[in-house]
């Protein structure tokens, strides 16, 4: 199966620690359209190593499990959209002229060959897809 490791960089214009709120799962609500996460069991820390949630954001079910948390500088998500793709999500936070930094990571696998044009299509489009977190975050202020 295909599997592809893709990293970008955006820049939000606020401090780590205020920006490090806006990539956790309910975080993201703010900006990201049609983003909602469900949270099996109701967590008061969203963000705690071993909170599982999912969402159906762009068109896929997917469900979410937080791996790493060093708040403010970085958080870490296993992803599976069953059927189709399984990988880590990984954000990182560094302080900036600007105000942050933040680096992206997707590593996915494609579980089927069937999914490896999507998954193909998903890399192709990834600097776009980041340019339009950077836009939308910058829409907030």
């Amino acid at each position: 199966m295909t599997r592809v490791r893709l990293t970008g960089e955006i820049d939000v214009a606020l401090p780590p620690a205020r920006a490090f709120p806006l990539f956790t799962p309910r975080g993201e609500r703010a900006w990201a359209d049609g983003w909602d996460p469900h949270f099996p069991d109701d967590p008061s820390d969203d963000t705690e190593p071993g909170v599982v949630f999912e969402t159906a954001a762009h068109g896929h079910h997917a469900a979410w499990l937080v791996l790493d948390r060093v708040a403010p500088s970085s958080i870490s998500y296993a992803r599976v959209v069953p059927g189709d793709r399984a990988g880590t999500v990984t954000v990182s936070l560094a302080e900036s002229d600007a105000g942050s930094r933040v680096q992206v990571t997707y590593d996915l696998t494609a579980l089927r060959p069937e999914a490896e044009p999507a998954l193909a299509k998903f890399a192709a489009e990834y600097p776009a897809y980041l340019a339009s977190w950077e836009t939308a975050i910058a829409a907030l202020h």
